[in-house]
C-alpha cells in the first residue's frame, strides 16, 4: 500500500528520509512531496541577540527552521569564532526544544537541549512554567509567522517574560501543485496521507479535494501531533492516525494500526 507524506525532507542529505525508512519496515511504499518553502527575516536582530547571552534568561527552539535560522547568524557573523565562548553561557541556562528533530538541530550548533520529549509547544511551555523563576531575564523565541500562540500565552499567564523573535516567514512550495497532481496521476489515491503541520494541511486540502473528489473518505488521515489533527478536523476530516510522539516509529505505528483494521477505529 502506498502512504503519501506530505513534509519537509529530512535536515541532514545522507540516507533516505526516517519516515520513508519507517514505513519500509513494514511493507509500506511511501513518497515524500515537500510541502512548505521558508524566507528568512530579521537575521541581524536575531545575531545581535544570539551573541548576547547575558541579556536572555534562555532559549527556546519549537521549529527546526528557528535552529537553522540561528546557525545562519552564527556562520556569517563577524563574531563567528566567538562563538565557542558564547555557547557555553548559553549552556549555563535553559536551552528548551520541542522534539528530538529539533533538538539535533540544536545539539549540532554545540547547545545542550532540554525537553525534546514534550512534543509539542502546549507541553513544553509548562515544563518551562515548572522550570523557571519569573524574575529570570527574557527567554529568546525565534519563531516563524505562524508560530501558534500557546507557548506565548501560557508564559506570559504566568509571568515568565519572553522576547520573540519572527525569523522567518512560511509559503507554500513553489512546485507543490505539480508535485502533487503528478503524483496521483501516477501512483493513484494513497491507503494512508500523512501531514506534518497545520500549514501542510491549509496548503494542500483543497487540491487533495480537487484530485480524490468523493473518494477522499476512504483514505487514512494520518497527523504528526495534536495541533496537526486539530487542522484536519477543523476541516471536517477525520484522523484515523495520531502519532503518540513526533517521530517516525510512532508515526508509522499509527499508520500501520489504522491500515490493518480498516474502517474501525483502532
Amino acid at each position: 500500500m502506498n502512504v503519501l507524506l506530505l513534509k519537509e525532507p529530512r535536515e541532514s542529505d545522507s540516507g533516505p528520509d526516517p519516515y520513508i525508512k519507517e514505513l519500509a519496515r513494514y511493507g509500506l511504499s511511501a513518497t515524500l512531496i515537500p510541502v512548505l518553502s521558508f524566507k528568512f527575516v530579521s537575521l541581524t536582530a536575531l545575531s545581535d541577540r544570539v551573541f548576547q547571552p547575558e541579556k536572555h534568561g534562555g532559549l527556546i527552539f519549537t521549529s527546526p527552521r528557528a535552529v537553522e535560522a540561528v546557525k545562519m547568524c552564527i556562520e556569517n557573523s563577524a563574531l563567528r569564532e566567538e562563538w565557542n565562548t558564547v555557547k557555553e553561557k548559553w549552556n549555563a541556562k535553559s536551552v528548551y526544544v520541542v522534539g528530538k528533530a529539533t533538538a539535533s538541530l540544536v545539539e549540532s550548533l554545540g547547545l545542550n537541549p532540554q525537553g525534546e520529549h514534550t512534543g509539542t509547544a502546549d507541553v513544553l511551555s509548562r515544563l518551562i512554567v515548572e522550570r523557571e523563576d519569573p524574575k529570570i531575564l527574557p527567554l529568546l523565541f525565534p519563531c516563524g509567522t505562524l508560530k501558534r500562540e500557546v507557548l506565548p500565552t501560557t508564559l506570559r499567564e504566568n509571568g515568565l517574560p519572553l522576547e520573540a523573535v519572527t525569523v522567518y516567514q512560511t509559503v507554500d512550495h513553489p512546485d507543490l501543485e505539480i508535485n502533487i497532481t503528478h503524483y496521483f496521476s501516477k501512483q493513484g489515491i494513497p491507503a494512508s496521507i500523512a501531514f506534518f503541520s497545520p500549514s501542510g494541511v491549509k496548503f494542500c486540502l483543497e487540491l487533495l479535494k480537487r484530485l480524490v473528489g468523493p473518494q477522499l473518505d476512504q483514505i487514512k488521515f494520518a497527523a504528526i501531533g495534536p495541533t496537526t489533527a486539530d487542522a484536519l478536523e477543523a476541516e471536517g476530516l477525520r484522523v484515523s492516525c495520531l502519532a503518540e510522539k513526533p517521530t517516525s516509529q510512532h508515526l508509522a505505528k499509527s499508520v500501520v494500526q489504522a491500515l490493518n483494521t480498516g474502517p474501525s477505529d483502532w
